[in-house]
């Protein structure tokens, strides 16, 4: 009933797991939208504890305050709409105190969102990620490409902003949809096709490569490559101490770094492409995806005799290594003891009605989704809210004089 209340959700669609209405597991029973793009609202970034910026194909940047209900605005702070083109990525350098934001060009911003300066027009298809690395430099996916940007600061013989091609690199053999930090000492980019490529930091050499991890199996069964390269595209992951999660396709996988080896897919955990995924808390899992939908997963121990078989070789080129076949063959006792992990389904939020982009969240501020239906919206905890609610009209009454108290 939501979807029709708020303007049309999805509907069930494909082959991926569902479930039912009462979600009691699910805290996001609350729900503010809000409007301000008028067109794909690709990509979030979060400026600090509760405030966060919105950037579309509308050339348009919005900032907004999650922290605050507000039912006309939803406290939107301030807007920018002097773009030249798509805004396609936005990242903070906290240490320059500066944004920078990525379209058909590379632009630098105050934090009043004056203009400091801009790189000349890149390229038609526009940069599709971008992130901070050491020296003063950003990471740009243009592209096929790599492009490494030294941002120069006013000094007292310049008093003017300033962003310099470093460097090209060129190894990938199709777009680049992912772009992301690993640690202090790498980054990694993911393409369209496959290609997953971990590169130096320091002086963006590659570390190491993988193009064909997607047919690699731990069984004797032959299995070729998918014909939709959809489904080896890597559009995103992330990590913990513990385990790296993947969003490859429309599947979600969970290596474990100890054990090395897959300790958990869903390889069908959404209709079309996972776009964007984030480790919570309390060992959940929030995915968004092509088919306008937002799941909420929970890895789960359990028992098994056997597991299911998983591609591991994207997972081998971190340094973890291969396992041999032959001595990796575990006995019936170790079948038996062997302790395996499963993605539970635990919560899917409903609201938007076309691709959701991405997501970020708040740790005591809920969640918040873009979609290509032009929406914002921010999920909040409905049991929290309701009990700040009350807190308020208590404090409320109490100042009014009010609130009489019996004993």
């Amino acid at each position: 009933m939501l979807r029709w209340l708020i303007g049309g959700g999805r509907e069930p669609q494909g082959l991926a797991e569902t479930i039912g209405e009462e979600q009691t597991q699910n805290p996001y029973t609350e729900l503010l939208v809000l409007k301000a793009h008028h067109d794909i609202v690709r990509f979030l970034v979060q400026l600090d504890d509760y405030r966060f910026a919105s950037a579309g194909d509308d050339g348009i940047v919005v900032v907004w305050n999650a922290q605050v209900w507000d039912c006309d605005t939803g406290r939107q702070v301030q807007k920018v709409s002097c773009f030249q083109s798509t805004v396609k990525c936005l990242t903070v350098l906290q240490r320059l105190d500066v944004w920078l934001s990525g379209g058909n060009d590379l632009c630098v911003w105050n934090r009043k969102l004056d203009l400091l300066c801009k790189t000349s027009h890149l390229s038609d298809t526009g940069i599709s990620a971008l992130i901070e690395i050491p020296k003063n430099c950003v990471v740009a996916a243009v592209g096929k490409e790599l492009i490494i940007f030294k941002l120069v600061a006013p000094t007292e013989g310049s008093l003017e902003w300033n962003i310099l091609e470093v460097k090209r690199l060129l190894d990938h053999q199709d777009n680049i949809l992912s772009l992301v930090n690993v640690n202090d000492l790498s980054f990694v980019s993911g393409s369209h096709v496959g290609e997953l490529i971990i590169w130096d930091i320091l002086d963006w050499t590659m570390q190491a490569c993988e193009r064909n991890f997607w047919t690699q199996l731990d069984t004797q069964q032959e299995i070729k490559l998918y014909q939709n390269p959809n489904d080896i595209s890597i559009h995103h992951f992330t990590w913990d101490e513990e385990n790296v999660f993947a969003a490859v396709g429309r599947g979600l996988y969970v290596y474990n770094l100890q054990t090395r080896r897959v300790i958990a897919c869903q390889k069908t955990a959404h209709d079309s492409s996972v776009l964007h995924i984030a480790r919570l808390p309390n060992r959940q899992l929030i995915s968004c995806s092509e088919d306008g939908s937002v799941r909420i997963w929970e890895l789960r121990e359990k028992r098994q005799l056997t597991a299911e078989p998983v591609p591991t070789g994207f997972f081998n080129m971190w340094g973890f290594g291969r396992v041999n076949k032959q001595a990796s063959q575990p006995s019936k006792k170790q079948q038996e003891d062997a302790t395996s992990c499963s993605l539970e389904l635990i919560g899917d939020l409903i609201g938007h009605s076309s691709s959701v982009e991405m997501f970020l969240y708040f740790e005591d501020h809920g969640l918040v989704t873009c979609s290509a239906d032009h929406l914002i919206i921010l999920w909040k905890n409905g049991e929290r809210e309701s009990g700040l609610r009350s807190l308020k009209l208590f404090q409320k009454l109490e100042e009014n004089g009010d609130l009489y108290l019996t004993v």
